[in-house]
């Protein structure tokens, strides 16, 4: 009887695990544009913002709608296009808007209006937001390791002119664009100037940070040092070779750095999370502190594998941060790979957490301030 019992829990349970939905989708208005085509995009097709298979199809005689079947349970993040991301909703301003979401765990069906698109409202030209301690390094610098050239910024600190006798830190960065200017990210931007100014001012500890610009279509591999069956061969080893053997010394040689390694940092989010983490992988020696913030460990699986077959004699500084508003992966990613470094001998590891935070530049901008702390300690 016990065993018929157990079998019976074991069939209901696995009737759970595999249990899937059908989620409809009905768009009831369109503020503009009414007769073009509209698409479903979304974590559950990749994003991709123009599939055949996710278009609405004519319901009534001014509604669209379309049903997605088989869905597993979980949460689902979605938005509709006309066929592109230079087509996606927006308000009836013309205002970005967050993805939509639903938690499925039950077959849905959901009322949505469609109030505008991102193509009838041409881009605003950014304001110039950066500080006067910004500066171009070079709009070209040579990456030999990856044979192509790469835009690169520079924030020195405002006593380096009138201090000639004291070298700083250095913080190297990627995504350099959306590092200090809203006109080069065409987004929001860490503000990471405003904020190392306003420690100066307090009579803090400076830095100097060097900002490297992504590649554009090659972050996706530079920003991996692992192959990927949608993005391919990964290219962040020789990204990583760049930094430590290329643009690390032309820095030291050019301005006043400490260079050891305790002064010598690195940090990025998301794909830049993973690269620069490991970047201290790779070179411990060379970078001696990491800033892991929102990482996209998901594209990398095998990175656990490496980290723990990764000895360091001398163990770097770890600290990772997280939203509560990322992917459900997000959070627990992040804390097995946290989980690999703490079963090692020695480590000084922060994990900070914001419930609210989601994976944009607002949010890694206020987290940067406490980073900055803990790292300058």
């Amino acid at each position: 009887m016990k065993r018929i019992l157990l079998l019976v829990c074991f069939c209901c349970a696995f009737t759970l695990a595999q249990a899937q939905y059908s989620l409809r989708l009905v768009v009831t208005e369109v503020g503009a544009k009414k007769l073009d085509d509209i698409y479903v995009t979304g974590s559950f097709n990749n994003w991709n913002p123009g599939e055949d298979k996710y278009k609405l199809k004519p319901f009534g005689p001014t509604r669209r709608a379309i049903v997605l079947k088989d869905l597993p349970a979980g949460k689902y993040e979605f938005k509709f296009t006309r066929g592109s991301l230079d087509k996606v909703e927006t308000t009836a301003k013309g205002e970005d808007i967050s993805n939509r979401t639903i938690e499925l765990n039950n077959d849905e069906s959901v009322n949505v209006t469609i109030p505008g698109w991102k193509d009838d409202y041409p881009d605003k030209p950014r304001p110039f937001t950066a500080t006067p301690q910004v500066h171009l390094l070079d709009s070209a610098f040579n990456m030999p390791q990856l044979n192509r050239t790469r835009r690169i910024w520079i924030y020195l600190p405002k006593s380096y002119e009138g201090l000639k006798g004291k070298s700083y830190p250095v913080l190297y960065m990627h995504d350099g664009q959306k590092l200090f200017n809203e006109n080069t990210g065409n987004s929001d931007e860490w503000g990471i100037d405003e904020y190392l100014d306003s420690v100066q001012k307090a009579g803090g500890k400076e830095c100097i940070v060097v900002g490297i610009d992504n590649g554009g279509d090659k972050r996706n591999v530079e920003y991996n040092p692992y192959n990927n069956q949608k993005y391919g061969a990964g290219e962040g080893k020789q990204y990583v070779d760049f930094i430590a053997q290329t643009l690390k010394p032309y820095i030291d040689s050019k301005y006043r750095t400490q260079k050891d390694a305790a002064h010598t940092w690195i940090a990025g989010s998301s794909l830049g999370g993973l690269i620069s983490l490991y970047a201290v992988m790779q070179y411990p020696t060379v970078f001696g502190a990491v800033g892991v913030f929102s990482p996209a460990f998901w594209i990398a699986p095998d990175l656990t594998t490496d980290l723990t077959n990764t000895k360091w004699q001398v163990q770097p500084r770890f600290y990772f941060y997280a939203g509560g508003k990322e992917s459900d992966e997000m959070v627990p990613d992040m804390d097995k790979v946290i989980g690999v470094i703490e079963k090692k001998s020695q480590y000084d590891l922060r994990r900070s957490y914001f419930p609210l935070g989601q994976h944009n530049e607002k949010y890694w901008r206020k987290e940067f301030g406490d980073f900055y702390k803990w790292l300058a300690k």
